[in-house]
């Protein structure tokens, strides 16, 4: 199985200590990655330095064997993201906000913004104005902007903000179904460890900007009730070293 993003002694510290120090990680085509750690460990601003929003201070990511200051372009032709907020045009319906991102993906057509709007459970507010949507459904369309140039690799900050219990279910379902079926990778943050559990196959925990365990999801099951006594477990014993 080749690797799908590869951690490289990656850096990124700001004045306040906070950030990411020294953050070796592979992580393989086809895998479902959990990231955890509490808020300020430096999650948001890995994903970040993966997707060119900062540069790091020293090391480097490879997206399958494409750096990240190199080779940008190479590197970012096979990922879509949401990071943080799902932000869109206000004044524009769902399809016309997913239609002004296909400009940038020549192999993008009408067709694929309808499959993404279905994927997302969108289709019926394709045509309504995003103003009027609600917190969970301006995720769903980030999502589904994300998912738009079909890519092999999607790296998602958070992607449950604001779901209902049905929007959950329905995330997680698209999820293993991209993975299973597509080969897709998935690199997730979220603070919802329950659904990481039930969607993620491997876990990675950051403590104070540090990568501190790896571990396949199922080997946890086998020693922890659950991955949120893990993720305690790992917290309280890395937080006291």
């Amino acid at each position: 199985m080749s690797h799908a993003i590869e951690f490289n002694h990656l850096t990124k510290l700001y004045t306040n200590g906070r950030g990411i120090d020294d953050l070796n990680l592979i992580v393989k085509q086809g895998e479902v990655f959990g990231f955890l750690g509490p808020n300020g460990a430096g999650k948001t601003t890995a994903m970040k330095i993966m997707t060119g929003l900062i540069k790091p201070t020293f090391g480097d990511v490879k997206i399958f064997g494409a750096s990240i200051q190199e080779q940008f372009v190479q590197a970012m032709s096979h990922v879509g993201c949401l990071i943080e907020t799902a932000e869109s045009f206000q004044y524009l319906t769902a399809y016309e906000n997913l239609q002004l991102s296909a400009r940038y993906y020549p192999h993008v057509n009408g067709k694929r913004i309808s499959e993404c709007l279905e994927l997302t459970g969108l289709t019926k507010f394709a045509h309504e104005k995003t103003k009027k949507f609600s917190l969970g459904m301006k995720q769903r369309l980030g999502i589904a902007n994300a998912l738009l140039s079909n890519p092999k690799l999607l790296i998602l900050d958070e992607p449950l903000n604001g779901l209902d219990v049905e929007g959950m279910l329905d995330m997680r379902h698209l999820i293993k179904k991209l993975s299973q079926e597509q080969g897709t990778t998935f690199f997730i943050s979220s603070h919802l460890i329950h659904d990481v559990e039930l969607t993620c196959n491997r876990i990675g925990i950051v403590l104070n900007s540090r990568l501190v365990s790896v571990d396949h999801t199922e080997d946890i099951l086998r020693n922890f009730s659950s991955l949120e006594h893990y993720f305690v477990n790992e917290v309280e014993r890395n937080g006291r070293a």
